[in-house]
């Protein structure tokens, strides 16, 4: 007859009281430090969403004791059909400010992306190449270089000689675009097994064709992201816009004219004497911020592809 051993079950060590309070008190500061971090976040997007709401729809929460019928009475989509309105009177939109924006993004994501993407490629895959050390420093040195200074160097470029435009201020974007997007590229890259480029290489494909065919769709998703979250960096700088866009009351699809954007209406909005246009800064804000957010969480959901 054959007895079956069983191993026992494996018992948790037991911690003792001190242990217990030190755990303990751990779990509290860290839930205290993340509280730290996340709550000014939740608070600036509820204080847009209190003060920005009714503006950008026209709705009258003072009259919400009246029922839902005086709230959403004048409720309207002016915000993002039409110009603003003369100053301090009410009304009006950021339709200008809206175009300009997105025009001057996609301006400037042409030159982040082409220059950024290329930087990052030459780090990744040339680390011997004797301007490889350059580069690299050129590039963290244009990461810590202020947003306004970056409307400065492109008011040199193009303002003095040709006049404020949207194009301008897309460089700018573009320069600030940039670091950001080589140094992502630079890591996504390495993370590219060698391998891959060992079987292209094998093949006879030259360097250049293996990374253009092989490592670089390898790598589509974490560039892509990189890109998105540059975007979303950029978005929302007024600074350098002051200094190359300059702002336009009009709708403007010229980039070789004078362009609003978001950051520039909220700037000019939220130093107004004027009660109404600072509602208008505020729905701008949260315009832009809401903008901001759906950006990093689509590129969240791209870098885990």
């Amino acid at each position: 007859m054959t007895r079956v051993l069983t191993a026992a079950p494996a018992r948790r060590p037991l911690l003792s009281p001190a242990r217990r309070a030190r755990n303990l008190l751990m779990g509290v500061l860290i839930g205290l430090a993340t509280l730290v971090v996340v709550a000014p976040l939740i608070l600036i997007f509820a204080y847009l969403l209190r003060e920005g709401l009714g503006a950008m729809f026209h709705l009258d929460f003072s009259r919400l004791g009246e029922g839902l019928g005086a709230v959403f009475g004048d409720a309207n989509l002016n915000f993002f059909t039409r110009t603003p309105a003369p100053e301090g009177e009410a009304g009006g939109g950021l339709l200008n400010a809206i175009v300009g924006s997105l025009i001057m993004l996609a301006l400037a994501s042409v030159l982040g992306v082409l220059v950024g993407v290329s930087g990052g490629v030459f780090l990744a895959e040339y680390p011997r190449h004797p301007l490889m050390p350059t580069i690299r420093m050129l590039s963290d040195v244009l990461a810590g270089i202020p947003a306004i200074v970056m409307g400065l160097v492109a008011y040199g470029l193009i303002v003095l000689t040709f006049g404020f435009s949207g194009l301008a201020g897309a460089l700018a974007l573009g320069f600030l675009m940039i670091p950001i997007v080589v140094r992502t590229t630079e890591e996504v890259l390495k993370l590219v097994p060698h391998t891959v480029r060992e079987a292209g290489l094998a093949l006879g494909l030259p360097q250049w064709l293996v990374i253009l065919k092989v490592v670089l769709p390898a790598a589509a998703s974490g560039i892509v992201t990189g890109v998105m979250l540059a975007l979303a960096r950029v978005a929302g700088e007024a600074a350098p816009l002051l200094f190359t866009a300059f702002g336009n009351p009009n709708v403007s699809l010229n980039p070789a004219q004078p362009m609003s954007a978001l950051p520039l209406e909220i700037y000019r909005g939220a130093t107004s004497a004027y009660d109404e246009n600072q509602r208008m800064a505020k729905a701008g804000a949260l315009l832009l911020i809401t903008l901001i957010f759906l950006t990093s969480l689509l590129a969240r959901r791209l870098g885990r592809r």
